[in-house]
């Protein structure tokens, strides 16, 4: 128990408590500078106590206190702090008037500064019989206000003696204090600490021993029975926390992995690739034109036929024969090596293509499809009669309504996929379309009045009887210039008339060379050049890059008659004498034949 005068007193309760600072107990007033009454010393945290009487002043006057109020408290010259002997503050203005705390004047019980201090009579205290402090309120004239009767009032301090253990904090499910929520695996705690129970109450905080102590051996036993039952929910716990953080370090490292192995093989590892020739599931894979090396693996990819674009396109730079690869419908089995596909594109037996080549007519053509795409035969042919108009020819196109194909001369030579489910219109599409590319590549709109011809279809029919009479491309040319110098009006040889067999074969749908005469020159159709002056109505086949260069550039020779004596070579003449030696020379050689 502290010893009063000697020991550090109590201790000061919450700041914003507004009786902070008082060390009066039950409503004692607090003071600026306390003068302690009543035999009892005042208390104060932050200054020091004298149990004693002071040197040469009142009992229990505090002359270092007094002398600090005196020094400090000093209101615009006025006296220092007066005491009455009732608690009460007067103040000594120049005018003799005495004032209270609250400001009001001050009627008894003060001094003035002529009086000598006299110290009154103490009121007797009938309080708490338990009060520690002798009646030390009723010093202060107990006329002083209950600060501790307000709701928002802090509680008043319990004397010393009176006080008891600070209550342990309580616990909450989120808060259940370091021996109970910390887990051991954290807290670093010892879980096979002997606990028997045997509880003696020398608890520190219980601040109780003997036959408290009893009570709480009780306590710990019950605590030991749960032993058991704690100890494995520890375990338990500490189990859970470890697989949590291996889990977490297990994604951690395998997350970085993954990513420094992705990284090493963008950076220096070689391309996802299948091995092998593939399996027995076989793919149609369509390559479009002017496709770049990724182009085409990014198709071969989807189809499921490589495993990777880098890998088939290291594989084509490898190869030498790489960059010929053309457009076209391939087929392929599933699940090959880049390089595997590579070379299986290289060879044409996989291309699952249709080709068209020069001079061929759309009959043909049509065939071609039927089978490419298995279709019944004449199913191609039936479509481009009925939709011809719906297959993107240009406005130029079809201008005489005796052509017998619209489509003719249209059907580009080239290489075009064509795989079973594909459709005809499709497979005629991709050809018209590629027509309308070369002619306006060419630019026959603007050259057929420069030529001396009506439209440019007319461009595209001489290109199709160049295609048609000429052997060799070396021919092409001269063969141009004959149908020019036929059809002018100054051409009294033949009167305009071009006298070709093509066109009259191709009316027919055969390729005789053999012809009579009297048959040739007797048969009324627009298509046979024997019979009616100038051009057919339309191209009689499909002419190729050579043949439409040759149309639109002829050689400037006089060119009038050709003849092929040996079906390898083509002669040309600028006179019908010249051209009946070359007849006479072809007679005699197919006699021998």
């Amino acid at each position: 128990m502290t010893e009063y005068g000697r020991g550090p007193g109590s201790e000061p309760w919450h700041p914003e408590d507004p009786l902070y600072g008082d060390g009066g107990w039950g409503g004692q007033e607090a003071q600026a500078a306390q003068s302690p009454y009543g035999g009892q010393p005042q208390h104060h945290p932050e200054q020091q106590q004298y149990g004693d009487w002071g040197t040469g002043g009142q009992p229990g006057y505090d002359h270092e206190q007094q002398q600090y109020v005196q020094g400090q408290q000093q209101y615009d010259g006025h006296s220092p702090q007066q005491y009455n002997g009732q608690g009460g503050q007067g103040y000594h203005n120049q005018g003799g008037q005495q004032y209270d705390q609250n400001g009001q004047p001050y009627d008894g019980g003060g001094w003035n500064p002529g009086q000598q201090y006299q110290p009154q009579q103490q009121v007797p205290y009938s309080g708490d019989p338990n009060d520690p402090y002798g009646g030390q309120a009723a010093a202060y004239g107990g006329q002083q206000a209950d600060y501790y009767g307000t709701p928002d009032a802090y509680p008043p301090p319990e004397p010393p003696s009176r006080r008891g253990a600070e209550p342990e904090p309580q616990r909450t499910d989120w808060d259940p204090g370091p021996d109970q929520g910390e887990h051991a695996f954290f807290a670093g705690g010892d879980d096979d600490e002997d606990d028997t129970g045997d509880d003696t109450g020398d608890d520190p905080q219980d601040g109780r021993r003997g036959k408290g102590g009893k009570g709480s051996k009780g306590k710990g036993k019950s605590k030991g029975k749960s032993k058991g039952k704690g100890e494995g929910e520890k375990k338990r716990r500490s189990g859970c926390a470890c697989l949590v953080v291996s889990l977490v370090l297990t994604s951690v490292i395998g997350g970085a992995g993954y990513f420094g192995y992705q990284f090493y093989q963008s950076r220096f590892g070689s391309a996802p690739d299948y091995a092998g020739d593939g399996t027995g599931e076989q793919v149609t894979v369509v390559i479009p034109k002017g496709a770049f090396g990724s182009v085409i693996g990014q198709r071969l990819k989807a189809a499921g036929v490589v495993r990777s674009v880098d890998a088939f396109v290291t594989a084509q730079s490898q190869n030498s024969d790489g960059d010929k690869i053309q457009a076209g419908s391939y087929l392929l089995k599933k699940q090959m090596s880049a390089e595997s596909a590579v070379s299986l594109m290289l060879d044409p037996k996989s291309q699952n293509k249709l080709v068209v080549r020069e001079g061929q007519r759309n009959v043909t053509v049509y065939a071609a499809i039927d089978k490419q795409l298995g279709l019944s035969k004449g199913s191609t042919a039936d479509v481009a009669k009925k939709k011809y108009n719906s297959l993107g020819l240009p406005d130029w196109a079809n201008d005489d309504s005796d052509i017998k194909d619209p489509l003719e001369g249209f059907l580009y030579p080239a290489t075009y996929p064509a795989d079973k489910d594909m459709k005809p219109e499709a497979v005629l599409k991709q050809m018209v379309s590629q027509a309308k590319e070369k002619y306006a590549e060419y630019d026959v709109e603007a050259k057929a009045e420069g030529l001396g011809l009506d439209d440019p279809l007319q461009v595209v029919t001489v290109a199709s009887l160049v295609q048609a009479e000429g052997i060799t491309h070396d021919d092409f040319k001269k063969m141009a210039s004959v149908v020019y110098n036929r059809l002018k009006t100054t051409n009294n040889v033949t009167n305009q008339k071009l006298e070709f067999d093509s066109t009259y074969n191709y009316l027919k749908g055969q390729s005789k060379i053999d012809i009579s005469v009297d048959e040739i020159r007797n048969f009324d159709d627009p298509y046979n050049t024997y019979f009616y002056k100038g051009l057919p109505p339309g191209p009689i086949g499909n002419p190729g890059d050579d043949a439409l260069k040759a149309a639109l550039k002829p050689d400037d020779g006089a060119w009038i008659f050709f003849i092929s004596i040996d079906g390898k070579k083509t002669d040309f003449t600028k006179t019908l004498a010249d051209h009946e030696k070359l007849v006479q020379k072809f007679n005699e050689r197919r006699n021998k034949d």
